[in-house]
This record gives structure tokens, C-alpha cells and sequence, in this order.
């Protein structure tokens, strides 16, 4: 028995032969190994016909093409924003009018503009996005019967400690906690998503105190967004 062991232990240690990958090199351009000697690759035979497949000795590339191949961006890490790269005092900041905008249409673009998906450099776990200041609060619209059926609710941790308001009450009582609740809906949950939920900014009437920001206008490319009376 511990001679039998021994000599497996030989036979799984012992060393094994050079592979014949180990003597393939790599070109430039291709991501796979070639031989480099001229003798043939490959010899399939079918129907009594020998095909002979050989790899060129420089790989011709068209040019639009070329930038896959192109060695500063094959060797290279992916690309990843840096802490310098998201600034909350280099973001910039927009401003939106609520009047007479439905609440979701607006609350999504509010959302992709706070996540930064507008931007080239989007990087889902990273917070790229800008401040967006909402103001007129108030005056958001709603679709269809939405004012007297949809029910906010909320919870004060006892039992039956449940209240239940419509649109039109919580409008009447806090009209920044509806946009609030809708933007905070879009955002991701998380760690994540409670850091960008301080970048909305909401306020009832016209005014806000942000005007040192130098906020612009929030572009928003959906033409539905607006109610029409």
C-alpha cells in the first residue's frame, strides 16, 4: 500500500511534457496564437482534397477597424472614474419649473440627470450625476384620477400607527415631499442612492436659495412632459 501511494505520488509529480501551445507565438493584431514557422496550421481533408490554411505573416486591418486593435487600448485597464473625476463642488446644477408638469414624466428625467445616465462617463455604481433644484413645487400635475386615488402612506412604527393621504392632502400639506418621494423612487436603493437623493433640491414658489450655484435650466427633451389645459 505505501508503495502503491509512492508511486502515485511520482506519477502526479512528475513533470509533464511542453505543450504545443508553449510554442505558439502571438501577433499584433490577432488575440489568438499562431505558429510562426510556415508550415501549415491546419489540414483538414474532405472529398480526397487537402486545404492549407496559413496565417499571414502582417495582419492587414481595414482602418475603421483598426482602433480595436489598437495596442494603447487592448493592453490597458477599462476605464474607471477616479475620486477626482466626480467632484460634488465641480457638478454642475439645474433648475426646473414644476408648473403644470406631470409628476412622472419629470420626476424621471430629474432622476437621469441625477444619476449622470445623460453622460458619456455613466458608471451605474458611481455617483457622476448633477444638483437639480425644483422649484414651484405646488403646482405639479397629475393624469386621469390621480388626485383623489393615489394614496401616499406612512407609518410611525406603533401599532396602528398608519396614515393614508391622497395626492390633493399631501399636495395641500407638504408639496416638496411629492416630488421627493417620486425622484427618490427612480434612484437606486443603497448606500448609493441615499448619497445622490441629496443632490434634489425641492422648494414650493418661485424662489431658492442657490442662486451662487449659477443653476441652468434642466433640458428635458420629452414634449409630454407638459400638461396641457
Amino acid at each position: 500500500m505505501a508503495m502503491a501511494y509512492a508511486s502515485s505520488l511520482v506519477m502526479f509529480t512528475s513533470p509533464s511534457p511542453k505543450p504545443y501551445y508553449a510554442s505558439l507565438q502571438k501577433t499584433q493584431f490577432l488575440g489568438f496564437p499562431v505558429a510562426a514557422s510556415s508550415k501549415p496550421s491546419i489540414r483538414p481533408t474532405s472529398l480526397n482534397r487537402t486545404f492549407w490554411i496559413r496565417c499571414q505573416d502582417q495582419a492587414v486591418v481595414p482602418l475603421e477597424q483598426r482602433w480595436m486593435f489598437d495596442e494603447s487600448v487592448a493592453k490597458g485597464p477599462t476605464w474607471y472614474p477616479k475620486a477626482a473625476d466626480h467632484v460634488n463642488t465641480d457638478k454642475p446644477w439645474y433648475i426646473v419649473d414644476a408648473s403644470d408638469k406631470i409628476l412622472g414624466r419629470l420626476a424621471s428625467t430629474i432622476a437621469i440627470y441625477i444619476r449622470g445616465k445623460n453622460l458619456a462617463t455613466y458608471t451605474p455604481s458611481v455617483d457622476m450625476g448633477a444638483f437639480v433644484i425644483v422649484v414651484n413645487a405646488e403646482k405639479v400635475a397629475v393624469s386621469g384620477k390621480k388626485r383623489t386615488q393615489k394614496l401616499y402612506r406612512r407609518h410611525s412604527g406603533r401599532p396602528g400607527g398608519m396614515t393614508v393621504e391622497t395626492f390633493d392632502q399631501l399636495q395641500k400639506r407638504i408639496p416638496e415631499r411629492i416630488i421627493e418621494h417620486a425622484v427618490r423612487g427612480m434612484l437606486p436603493k443603497g448606500r448609493l442612492g441615499r448619497a445622490l437623493f441629496n443632490h434634489l433640491k425641492v422648494y414650493s414658489g418661485p424662489d431658492h436659495p442657490h442662486e451662487a450655484q449659477k443653476p441652468m435650466d434642466l433640458p428635458i427633451r420629452d414634449k409630454r412632459i407638459q400638461k396641457l389645459t
